[in-house]
């Protein structure tokens, strides 16, 4: 094999690559938007009319959706505009290497511990509250039309700034690693059908800024006092502070440390059965 062939072959391959990439985040991202599972169904609808009509040579048929293939693309664009300027929002916002701060074990147990004795406080209270961690999608964006702070985390300043008649009570708070970067933030707000609508625009907000990044955003309802968390475009509401505290850690757990327990387990088990 040539030195051409071999150059050839890989570009191929990142060919093909980068089209796996590409079809793999549209995808990932379809399924967190209800227009967008529509619009591809009505994709596959037609082209499986252009397949039936092709087949049976029927004409009129086969001339519409011609026009529909031709100028479909063009329409879906300015329909959807807002759906794709969020995914390419998103895309823009992801960290290609990663959160910018690995906590350690040890890093990870105290920001829990200090962010539950928080809730506690403020569900007994029934003080409103929306806490947005960062992960690997940044949210400078947000950061940046919002209050700086950034300070260590503790209970005593999160209490603090929720507490009524604070200016920054009605905003979001943001948590990049072991800091409280800003409050006061201001989130998009979900449009999603699945949320019920007794629940306020912190629910919404909580909701909508998990829909366009991998955050993990927890409210506490003004009203009842109840601890909802929202991640990766879903809602998980009225949750126990026992298990607020749980699917934290499990949450903040970094991919590596994951990836590593599952090996362990898997080798525990070989080694059990042999």
């Amino acid at each position: 094999m040539t030195f051409n062939n071999i150059v050839d072959l890989l570009k191929n391959f990142l060919d093909v690559l980068i089209l796996w990439f590409a079809l793999y985040y549209i995808l990932k991202n379809l399924r967190k938007n209800v227009k967008m599972v529509l619009i591809f169904k009505g994709i596959l609808i037609i082209v499986a009319l252009k397949i039936i009509s092709d087949i049976l040579n029927l004409v009129t048929i086969g001339f519409l959706l011609d026009y529909i293939i031709e100028w479909g693309p063009l329409a879906l664009i300015v329909i959807f505009q807002p759906e794709i300027r969020s995914v390419l929002e998103q895309l823009g916002r992801s960290q290609l290497l990663g959160r910018h701060k690995v906590l350690t074990v040890d890093e990870r147990e105290k920001m829990v511990y200090e962010i539950s004795n928080a809730l506690d406080y403020l569900r007994k209270q029934s003080i409103g509250a929306l806490i947005v961690i960062e992960r690997d999608n940044s949210l400078n964006d947000y950061i940046q039309k919002s209050k700086k702070i950034y300070a260590d985390i503790s209970s005593d300043l999160l209490i603090s700034i929720f507490f009524p008649n604070n200016p920054l009570h009605d905003g979001g708070l943001i948590i990049q690693g072991d800091k409280i970067t800003s409050a006061g933030a201001i989130f998009p707000t979900s449009d999603s059908l699945k949320i019920s609508k007794r629940l306020g625009t912190r629910h919404r907000a909580a909701l909508g800024i998990s829909e366009v990044s991998d955050c993990i955003a927890i409210v506490v309802s003004e009203e009842t006092g109840r601890l909802s968390l929202a991640i990766d475009g879903e809602l998980y509401y009225n949750l126990m502070l026992d298990e607020v505290k749980l699917r934290l850690l499990e949450e903040l757990r970094p991919k590596k440390e994951t990836f590593n327990e599952e090996e362990d387990t898997k080798n525990e088990i070989n080694n059990e059965n042999i």
